[in-house]
């Protein structure tokens, strides 16, 4: 299964790679002359509206109006309508869209994922419009765009709610630091094995560097969650923290109550009180806000894309990254789902809505101006698919993933020309998932999900940032989630896994 899956991907994705290098005239789903012009189709008669879409960034750009006029250039031209562009933070991301739902506050698309604002939990709460026939309608090659597989991840009883930013739909998880300090410091990252083989090199920048260095970066969420391969488990459900042991992918288990979680608070209140760990880290919302200073001598990060060390060095105030991987690449349906355009279920322009997502992952000229954009004045153009971004341009969202088909994006200058090379050969050699495809629907359990959320909410922050000690506070967080009805829940997702498992 594994084998045909695998082919199935690499044929489609190698597919979609070389439509993307394709340059000028070629007629293909990735290119904007393969768009009809308004002229040509039906959208030419449509009246004009405006959409409003949100979606959150690592720090909101100042600029942003003017990539809007320019985003409703193309927007105007090609479906006669202008995009409110509504960006959060990511840390504040979740918060704000509990409010526009509960509001009643009128929008037409949102960016959801299987770890900010969860896709599957809104889905339930019928947040969300069922897309398949929108698709069918207004999107017809966007189908063709991705290989099936990654459609079937985002069903949820057999329907789509969500269009996936497709871009690698893998994971790995291990250690970003900053270039300069791995040379003062002369470490091998060849040795970094395991979580704590970094110990002594944060000893060392903690005693030769200012207090206003970092040796570890932490934030209120923690770093647990992108931790969870590190550790031998994977999650199911961010919000309810279910997830499965990989020595028995066969029953469901509550993380916070497996040793692995308990070894690393431990870890974390170590490093904490040895002082390695930002002292606000219980309360920062965004390490972007100290990511951006280059202040952040090492992170973690569950995502080490080929390539991405580009990116990362934007993040981190212009200073180069090196990537230490600690686990082999992966693949999941959480790979998967980590980032999407859903439609409101209240949208007064669904269509227009599913025309503009459309734009979005087959329009180059659209989904790099959202990306980087306006030439000249943000980016100059090295190549015809090379680009160098202008110091001080005002438009650095550094976050293509968010909006759309990422094998449609520019390169930037630093990036490694092998990089799509590369992503194809994680793509193919990634190691599924045993429940690749799963996707738990919390509606039988609902009040109770909301309860762990709260209880989640109230110690998370304080023991997994260190800050608190386990010993004082594990056993209490423990028998919160009990009393909030873990027990049902993992009840409910045993019974559903199985129900799934004889279907394959």
């Amino acid at each position: 299964m594994k084998k045909r899956m695998m082919k199935v991907f690499a044929g489609a994705l190698s597919i979609a790679m070389v439509l993307t290098a394709c340059s000028g005239g070629s007629k293909n789903n990735n290119n904007p002359t393969s768009e009809p012009r308004p002229a040509d189709t039906a959208e030419a008669k449509l009246a004009p509206v405006e959409l409003t879409w949100h979606f959150p960034l690592s720090a909101i750009p100042q600029d942003m109006q003017s990539v809007q006029d320019a985003v409703n250039k193309i927007t105007m031209e090609k479906i006669n309508a202008t995009v409110k562009l509504l960006p959060q933070t990511f840390g504040d991301y979740k918060q704000k869209m509990n409010t526009v739902v509960a509001s009643g506050e009128n929008y037409d698309i949102a960016w959801v994922s299987n770890w900010n604002w969860d896709y599957v939990q809104n889905q339930s709460k019928g947040a969300f419009l069922p897309l398949d026939d929108l698709i069918s309608e207004h999107a017809p090659t966007l189908m063709n765009s991705m290989p099936q597989f990654v459609w079937d991840a985002t069903k949820v009883q057999g329907k789509i709610y969500a269009i996936p930013n497709y871009q690698t739909v893998t994971n790995k998880e291990g250690f970003v630091i900053q270039k300069r300090f791995v040379e003062k410091y002369g470490l091998d990252v060849a040795s970094i094995k395991k979580l704590e083989d970094i110990e002594p090199f944060l000893q060392k920048v903690k005693a030769g560097e200012s207090k206003d260095i970092v040796p570890f970066l932490n934030e209120r969420k923690g770093r647990f969650g992108n931790m969870m391969r590190t550790y031998g488990l994977e999650l199911i459900s961010s919000a309810g923290g279910m997830g499965i042991d990989l020595t028995n992918p066969d029953q469901v288990v509550n993380v916070y109550e497996t040793p692995q979680y308990k070894q690393y608070l431990d870890l974390m209140r170590s490093w904490y009180t040895k002082g390695y760990i930002n002292d606000n880290a219980a309360t920062l919302k965004n390490k972007a806000d100290i990511e951006k200073t280059g202040n952040a001598v090492v992170a973690y990060h569950n995502v080490l894309k080929p390539g991405g060390e580009v990116s990362a060095k934007l993040a981190n105030g212009g200073f180069d990254v090196i990537y230490v991987p600690l686990t082999d690449t992966y693949t999941s349906t959480g790979s998967i789902i980590t980032t999407m355009q859903a439609i409101n279920k209240n949208s007064k322009n669904p269509d227009r809505a599913m025309m503009f997502i459309n734009l979005l992952n087959t329009d180059k000229e659209l989904y790099n101006t959202i990306s980087y954009g306006i030439e000249g004045k943000h980016y100059t153009k090295v190549s015809e698919n090379v680009i160098q971004i202008n110091k001080d341009a005002g438009y650095v969202p550094n976050a293509s993933w968010v909006f759309g088909n990422t094998f449609n994006a520019f390169l930037p200058e630093d990036a490694d020309p092998n990089v799509v090379d590369q992503t194809i050969k994680e793509n193919e050699t990634a190691i599924p998932s045993p429940i690749i495809g799963f996707k738990f629907d919390n509606t039988p359990v609902t009040a109770e999900f909301a309860n762990l959320a709260t209880v989640i909410d109230q110690y998370q922050p304080g023991l997994e940032t260190g800050t608190v000690d386990a010993n004082e506070q594990l056993k209490e967080f423990q028998d919160k989630l009990k009393q909030a009805g873990s027990d049902k829940v993992i009840a409910e997702m045993q019974k559903q896994l199985e129900e799934w498992k004889e279907t394959k």
